[in-house]
């Protein structure tokens, strides 16, 4: 009985081990397609959830892998943070050790941060843009007719086909018609990784925190 015992704890050791071993190589593996797919110069950290590996590496089908871009620049726009996870790939065993190209995500989840420098950038000029956790403001002055008059208003965000929208409400200091000199857009749509569409966007603390999703992507070798 004891010899037993002694058996079955090697037996779970070396499983314990063979699983730790096997997650290592297919996160590489994804790594190296997440990167090839995104266009990265550099392999992105990548984590793949659940437990035990093995039983998810046979069946050919993770839930969920995470991964870790960074910050990455599209089109003269830097995100901040840009993680994600990709949910429900399907990466038979054989194509994974033979580095085949049909491993797909049935969905892909990314988000990032444009942060308070980003987004006064793109501020129209004379126009200063603050942030924090309870929204933006804008400040400064704008052209009415031959004079330029200093103003204060909050900004809405919104998710539009150019990108992320910023609109000017709540204006103070000049009329509200003239709220369109104060809005603008950065032009985040379509540079993100995996083609990944903004879903949404909210204010946190350092900036703006967008969100965008993808579906059916291929992860290239």
């Amino acid at each position: 009985m004891r010899k037993l015992i002694l058996f079955l704890i090697v037996v779970v050791v070396l499983l314990v081990a063979l699983d730790r071993v096997a997650v290592a190589g297919v996160e590489r593996d994804i790594s190296n397609r997440i990167a090839a797919s995104a266009d990265l110069s550099e392999q992105p950290t990548v984590t793949i959830e659940g437990i035990p590996f093995l039983t998810q590496a046979l069946s050919g089908r993770y839930q969920e892998v995470r991964f870790d871009l960074g910050t990455l620049t599209y089109g003269g726009v830097p995100v901040k943070n840009l993680h994600g996870s990709a949910y429900d790939v399907t990466a038979p065993l054989a194509d994974v050790l033979q580095n085949r190209a049909d491993i797909r995500a049935g969905r892909v989840a990314v988000t990032g941060t444009l942060t308070s420098a980003t987004i006064d950038k793109f501020a129209p000029e004379g126009v200063k843009i603050k942030g924090n956790a309870k929204g933006l403001t804008a400040s400064g002055e704008v052209p009415v007719g031959a004079m330029k008059v200093k103003f204060q208003a909050e900004m809405a965000v919104e998710v539009t086909d150019g990108g992320v929208r910023l609109r000017a409400e709540k204006i103070e200091g000049v009329p509200d018609e003239l709220a369109g000199l104060l809005s603008y857009t950065i032009p985040v749509k379509g540079k993100l990784p995996f083609g990944a569409k903004l879903t949404r966007v909210r204010g946190v603390a350092d900036g703006l925190e967008i969100s965008a999703e993808a579906s059916d992507v291929p992860l290239r070798g």
